[in-house]
């Protein structure tokens, strides 16, 4: 099992902490699609990340959104993120990508629900935070 990585918190606030998901193998591919962007789309993540910790809740359907299967997205445009709630009060960013159409890509929603079961079974046994 490899080694997670020390940066797993994107924001912690009153209401939520928001981290990066990461695999068995210690790579977060949200995390590296995150550190890949310029400055500028970082920020809106950050903001947006921010006011859910800050506030509990975004409003705004163009900035949050539920995609269903207790799938949510932030969408600093062009960006999403996305990501689902667990206990303990926490985000859990499970990938991201460039949305280029209108309709939602099936692929990014089923390794998001991968990745939700690998995080809640890991957990479950212990041994997701193990390394941190």
């Amino acid at each position: 099992m490899g080694k997670a990585p020390k940066e797993v918190i994107v924001y912690q606030g009153p209401c939520f902490a928001i981290e990066w998901f990461y695999k068995e193998s210690g790579t977060s591919e949200s995390l590296e699609y995150y550190d890949a962007l310029p400055d500028d789309r970082r920020r809106k993540l950050l903001v947006l990340a921010k006011r859910i910790g800050d506030t509990g809740q975004i409003f705004d359907k163009t900035k949050f959104r539920y995609e269903g299967d207790k799938i949510y997205s932030f969408k600093p445009q062009p960006d999403r993120f996305l990501c689902f709630f667990t206990h303990g009060r926490k985000i859990i960013i499970t990938g991201a990508f460039e949305k280029k159409s209108q309709k939602f890509p099936r692929r990014e929603k089923e390794k998001a629900l991968n990745a939700m079961k690998s995080y809640e079974e890991r957990v479950r046994k212990g041994i997701y935070y193990e390394n941190l």
